[in-house]
């Protein structure tokens, strides 16, 4: 077997800019990503057994897709760390590299922290995990100091199923912060129908409690942030067209150049299909 590598303080493998033709996206949880996993959870946790932890990672069902590799090491994860919920998500979160603020998108290498994001979905809502105390806040956090690395956009979602009014309260603080990657998170972890995520279909069917958040986003200093909103509002125009044609047509007057871009992007779907609305606004936001 493999021996663990040799580094004193947590850190993620190198990963490609781009999936190679013929290689999967669940490569990005090979053999060698599972070897720097246990030894960064072994260096703040030295009772973790990183041996039986990687030989048992390493029995995975063959041809586990992306998604589906990351839920089944986040299982295996559950098995050796503490039982006590609270207790693991402290150590999973304290293998964590530092955060950097001044990056914009986190590319395929964020992707290591898959695992990370599904503990929390998976574990960080039900309180028979956590000794009876409910987890929320102590989830909360997690998804906080995670997406500052990744992206916590993926297991936010069954919080906003399962509890939609408590997290879109903790969203509702999240809106003004300092980190764009926390901002982000309230426009990509409310859309409702978000690739490879789980869709919200309370959201889905009224999306009227996140348009507050997003109108306040819409006007961002960052483009990755404007950019999330847009496509959240291209995710509700499927459902609600005429709904997101109104509220961005409000936002045309005296909107500046980011605006109308977001605006443009955000109609972009209906535009192709010569919706008579949305070629309206894009020719009104130009």
């Amino acid at each position: 077997m493999m021996s663990l590598p040799l580094f004193t303080t947590a850190t993620i493998p190198d990963a490609p800019r781009a999936i190679a033709k013929g290689s999967s996206l669940a490569d990005l949880l090979n053999d060698n990503a599972i070897h720097y996993l246990a030894r960064n959870v072994e260096i703040v946790h030295s009772d973790f057994d990183s041996e039986a932890f990687v030989k048992q990672c390493l029995n995975a069902p063959e041809g586990l897709a992306l998604m589906a590799k990351g839920q089944f090491i986040a299982n295996v994860l559950h098995q050796f760390l503490p039982s006590n919920y609270q207790a693991a998500i402290t150590i999973l979160t304290q293998t964590l590299i530092d955060a950097d603020e001044s990056s914009e998108e986190f590319g395929l290498a964020g992707f290591f922290y898959l695992p990370h994001s599904f503990y929390i979905a998976h574990y960080g809502l039900d309180a028979k995990y956590n000794d009876g105390i409910d987890p929320f806040d102590i989830s909360m956090k997690a998804q906080y100091e995670l997406t500052q690395r990744f992206s916590a956009e993926f297991c936010i979602r069954p919080f906003l199923i399962e509890q939609q009014a408590r997290t879109l309260e903790t969203l509702k603080d999240w809106q003004f912060d300092r980190n764009r990657h926390i901002r982000r998170l309230v426009s990509e972890g409310t859309r409702p129908k978000l690739p490879w995520g789980k869709r919200l279909p309370e959201i889905i069917k009224d999306p009227t409690p996140i348009l507050p958040l997003l109108t306040h986003l819409k006007d961002d200093t960052s483009l990755y942030v404007r950019r999330s909103v847009a496509n959240s509002l291209g995710d509700i125009a499927k459902d609600h067209p005429n709904l997101v044609f109104d509220l961005l047509e409000s936002w045309l007057e005296g909107a500046n150049a980011e605006l109308k871009w977001l605006i443009r992007h955000a109609v972009r779907y209906y535009a192709k299909k010569n919706h008579q609305q949305a070629l309206a606004l894009r020719v009104a936001a130009k």
